[in-house]
């Protein structure tokens, strides 16, 4: 579904109705079938939300597209880098300000820090049932998943030879390629300093800042993968779909690990900053049948939503093995970020 097609499949299913979905008892079951956006309320009114930039402008295709199907919702967006939204949210709030409406963040860390800050307003059952029962938060909602996977080249490494295990890579002899300074790897960082502690994560740095090549993103690290200049690398799972969607015979496929931060599912998420229908009846749109679909089939994110195809390229997430991490514990990247100076590798 390209981005022209989203915006007319919006528009063009017909005639909202008017009366808001708090509440109502077409919503009440626990576990919840994805939702068209022919089922949701127009959205009319004000609001203000802060974007975290991220995937390449789809995010902005998916607001361009609700705006178009409901003409009497005013949107005012405010675009920034992700953690620095988050600070300018708090910030506002200690100063007794409320600008935003509404936080679309691309990485769960940053809406963590903002729901530590005693912001988000309670999101209904209606809402949140929708989600799968791993990704369900009183205060915010994931919009889509994104899973840490083991780019690899199979010209120079067999998929039996890789360990399923992230530890066990400081202890390859493959060579490998990171990103540490992208927000994603920190992320995963942060997750395995939950699972695993300090001492064994700052071990595990030390290890793999010795033998691995840095690249200033984690699209380059699918690259050089796929170019031969490493065997290895470590990503989130869509850059690899990305790449191979341009270039099917692209030299590059993936592995996971299991059962350990290797293999997390972070997500994107948005909360509601102000109470009152319209905010939460905007995140219905974000996870309706429709955008999930359009996120999945465009952006290569993972659904969360009950009953939406995954992208193709990717198992069902009941073949894989990610960690047990509450999201909302990524929240602090201070320790990390310590961890990773300390170590010498910032």
């Amino acid at each position: 579904m390209q981005r022209r097609t989203l915006i007319q499949a919006l528009a063009s299913l017909g005639a909202l109705g008017g009366l808001p979905l708090i509440g109502n008892p077409v919503f009440a079951n626990t576990r919840m079938d994805p939702v068209s956006v022919n089922d949701l309320p127009a959205l009319k009114g004000e609001l203000t939300l802060y974007l975290g930039r991220g995937e390449g402008g789809l995010y902005e295709n998916v607001l361009e597209a609700i705006q178009k199907r409901n003409p009497e919702l005013k949107l005012t967006i405010r675009r920034g880098a992700t953690a620095a939204l988050a600070n300018a949210i708090m910030a506002e709030a200690k100063a007794g300000i409320q600008k935003a409406d509404l936080f679309w963040a691309v990485d769960s860390g940053a809406i963590g820090v903002v729901a530590d800050n005693g912001q988000g307003q309670a999101l209904p059952p209606s809402l949140t049932n929708q989600l799968d029962s791993s990704f369900q938060y009183p205060n915010w909602a994931p919009i889509t998943g994104r899973i840490r996977t083991l780019p690899y080249n199979p010209s120079r490494v067999t998929a039996d030879k890789i360990p399923d295990s992230i530890l066990a890579l400081a202890d390859s002899d493959l060579k490998l390629g990171w990103a540490p300074a992208y927000s994603s790897f920190q992320s995963f960082l942060t997750a395995m300093r939950v699972l695993e502690g300090d001492k064994v994560t700052g071990e595990w740095l030390k290890a793999i800042n010795a033998k691995a090549t840095k690249y200033a993103g984690e699209l380059g690290v699918v690259m050089a993968v796929e170019r031969g200049e490493i065997d290895l690398g470590f990503a989130n799972h869509y850059y690899t779909l990305r790449l191979k969607a341009g270039k099917p015979d692209a030299n590059v496929e993936l592995a996971f690990t299991k059962n350990d931060a290797g293999c997390l599912v972070n997500a994107s998420g948005v909360m509601a900053l102000t109470e009152g229908d319209l905010p939460v009846n905007f995140i219905r749109y974000l996870l309706s049948k429709e955008v999930q679909s359009y996120l999945s089939n465009e952006a290569y994110e993972i659904p969360l939503v009950n009953g939406i195809q995954p992208p193709a390229g990717i198992p069902p997430m009941t073949e894989l093995s990610p960690p047990d991490v509450d999201l909302s514990r990524l929240s602090d990247l201070r320790p990390t970020l310590r961890l990773m100076r300390q170590t010498g590798v910032l």
